[in-house]
């Protein structure tokens, strides 16, 4: 994942997969990646992660596109 930037990051699951979704139906690829603790999934976030070439039109999407 060395060439994948994080462009959005949340403690709630569902933002995070709306992101995701959003940036998938502009035709961007985007993964969610869990950082919560793995025995009790309390602390941590999910990030969203593009394609380094993807990055400023994935940043403007979720800025101007999304809220919640």
């Amino acid at each position: 994942m060395d060439n994948w930037i994080k462009v959005f990051e949340t403690d709630q699951q569902i933002r995070a997969e709306i992101v995701k979704g959003v940036l998938e139906e502009n035709e961007i690829n985007a993964v969610v990646l869990s950082k919560k603790e793995t025995v009790y999934h309390v602390f941590g976030t999910y990030q969203v992660m593009v394609p380094k070439e993807d990055v400023l039109l994935a940043t403007n999407l979720i800025q101007n596109e999304i809220t919640f």
